[in-house]
């Protein structure tokens, strides 16, 4: 039974993540990108807020992080998103995503600066890959696609170091606190400052907003920004971190698969040629970080 939920919650996991991307490109049809993220998170606010008060979880982080819960909201939330749809603007869905699942070796880099932490050679083997891999299919992309530009590229990549560090800051810094907790207020708040700089700023036409585009961003923030979290969290509890993050190796391909069968744009065959690698060095990063756990672990017993 416990295989089965597991089963299910990563596939959960991985059509959620996977159907984020093309939605997001959905939503910035007719929607400026920061006016959507904003409402993206003023969607998804309300539940969880619901959520925290029905599970007794408390919207504040304990007095002595509140700062750095307010940093969370600009720096996890605010910039990053906004980079992320902004982004898209300028870069196919599918090379998004596949920018994207370069999270886990973004973090295995921050924790070597943040954090000290030490790599294995099979670390160091599967950035080099996977950096290797990514290049070749941004320079094929850029190339062969008058879709993608550089500035998309710059901004998917800034989002996902930006994300990378606070993640490290908050192990530095000890922060536990619920999933419902860590995402309630920071959600909001930053819905609010979205919305309102967006609409100062990008000056939107809520009269020309599409029925796809309105729902698109309601399925950004109530399903996948609710629902999406929770299931990531469930899995991570029910599964191993390592069988958690083989998620990252399957939401790119459900991405291009989406945007190839909607829109009819696929990566170029060179590109495609470039995934193998790819996926092979964020496996080699992700198995090397269980095998360090598993010998601590195990130097721990002993």
């Amino acid at each position: 039974m416990r295989r089965v939920t597991i089963f299910v919650l990563f596939i959960f996991v991985a059509m959620t993540w996977g159907t984020t991307w093309l939605a997001m490109r959905i939503a910035i049809e007719t929607i400026p990108p920061v006016f959507a993220t904003g409402m993206r998170f003023l969607f998804a606010a309300p539940f969880l807020i619901i959520i925290a008060w029905l599970r007794k979880k408390p919207l504040l982080f304990p007095r002595k992080q509140r700062l750095f819960q307010f940093v969370i909201c600009i720096f996890y939330f605010a910039i990053p998103f906004s980079l992320m749809i902004y982004g898209e603007t300028y870069v196919s869905s599918g090379l998004a995503s596949i920018i994207f699942s370069n999270m886990p070796l973004a973090v295995l880099v921050a924790s070597v600066f943040f954090l000290n932490e030490r790599t294995s050679w099979l670390q160091i083997a599967g950035l080099i890959i996977a950096i290797f891999a990514l290049v070749g299919i941004l320079l094929e992309e850029i190339k062969t696609s008058t879709e993608s530009r550089w500035q998309g590229v710059i901004a998917l990549i800034s989002a996902v170091i930006i994300h990378a560090i606070i993640y490290t800051q908050c192990k530095k810094r000890g922060c536990v606190v619920s999933v419902i907790t860590f995402n309630a207020l920071p959600c909001l708040l930053a819905g609010l400052i979205l919305s309102a700089a967006g609409w100062f700023f990008e000056k939107p036409r809520i009269c020309f907003f599409s029925t796809h585009s309105i729902l698109a961003t309601f399925y950004l923030g109530a399903f996948s920004g609710v629902f999406g979290i929770l299931c990531y969290f469930l899995l991570q509890q029910k599964a191993s971190a390592f069988q958690a993050s083989l998620v990252f190796l399957i939401f790119p391909l459900i991405a291009v698969s989406l945007e190839n069968y909607i829109y009819g744009y696929a990566i170029s065959s060179q590109s495609m040629l470039f995934i193998i690698p790819l996926v092979i060095g964020i496996f080699l990063t992700l198995f090397s970080q269980r095998m360090s756990v598993t010998n601590n672990q195990r130097d721990d017993i002993q």
